[in-house]
């Protein structure tokens, strides 16, 4: 039985952030990365809009450098994931895929959002190399070129008005004949002269090469077939919180996502604390993740020194 102060479970900013915070209290945390080191910005390639990188910064790099940091200052990082985990009682009891059991003073979920995908097996072929599902992060790359957005809630409407000043033409890709999107949000879309819309569509196909995406193959309720030529295809269908494995105690909103108090991140249960994109319905950015791993740590140094 391992017996730790702060458990972290996930990766990604927050966790990575939480841990670096965690150990140079000499709170010797153990972090768990789960199914995906480096959370899902991994599933990027440059980023563009993280701080102190004027020149962008690849994604692997810079979760693998907040990794070593973390592991500089002796956080305890480990590959696997947890599968079973006990929050009714202190210390809390988890345990992991390879049997290792663990008692935690405190737990920080960092277990981040999976964005939701079509599942087509070109979709998946062609991730990060021009299937996106974050405009905010990687819109910039496809400055003065054309782009598809599939979606046709406010997501989608807000993704491609962000595109629509950025790219040269935008098509949304709405399934429907309308959209699910509030009023205000419709109205920014039709405002937009290089908007396309192209109602009652499916993807059945995302096109490319080597270089990657170079358009989509898209099917009308009718029955037609027809492809759009496109740089970037982009996803914006919702994202679901990875918050199953702590329902039973923690208290979420009716999407899953885990509810924190005020400004802290702390849960409804006393030495749960939450960080990024699990907690986030909003913003789901790296900066965003980092900063409440930073929080959750300090929340979780607080509390150990108030229970000890």
């Amino acid at each position: 039985m391992d017996k730790v102060n702060i458990l972290i479970i996930g990766s990604g900013p927050a966790g990575y952030t939480a841990a670096i915070y965690a150990s140079r209290a000499s709170l010797s945390p153990v972090l768990y990365e789960g199914p995906e080191p480096g959370g899902q910005l991994t599933t990027t390639t440059m980023v563009e809009n993280y701080p102190g990188f004027a020149r962008g910064v690849d994604a692997f790099t810079l979760m693998n450098d907040m990794k070593a940091q973390a592991a500089r200052f002796g956080a305890d990082i480990r590959r696997g994931r947890i599968v079973s985990i006990d929050l009714s009682s202190r210390p809390f009891k988890a345990k992991t895929d390879g049997g290792v059991e663990i008692e935690a003073a405190s737990v920080i979920i960092a277990t981040g959002a999976t964005a939701k995908y079509l599942g087509l097996p070109s979709e998946t072929a062609f991730k990060g190399l021009g299937v996106s599902a974050c405009a905010t992060c990687d819109g910039f790359l496809y400055r003065k070129k054309d782009v598809a957005v599939v979606g046709g809630g406010d997501t989608a409407c807000e993704e491609a008005t962000y595109l629509a000043n950025l790219c040269r033409k935008v098509y949304m890709i709405v399934r429907r004949d309308v959209f699910r999107a509030s009023k205000a949000m419709q109205e920014r879309v039709f405002s937009m002269p290089n908007i396309e819309i192209l109602w009652n569509c499916n993807t059945r196909e995302v096109l490319g090469d080597r270089s990657g995406v170079t358009g989509a193959r898209l099917l009308r309720k009718d029955g037609e077939v027809f492809d759009i030529k496109v740089d970037g295809f982009f996803l914006a269908i919702g994202h679901h919180p990875n918050s199953e494995l702590f329902k039973e105690w923690i208290a979420t909103d009716e999407n899953g996502y885990i509810l924190t108090e005020g400004k802290t991140s702390r849960t409804n249960v006393p030495g749960v604390f939450a960080a990024g994109d699990v907690q986030d319905p909003s913003y789901r950015q790296a900066v965003t993740a980092a900063a409440s791993g930073c929080r959750a740590a300090l929340d979780a140094e607080k509390f150990l020194l108030e229970n000890k």
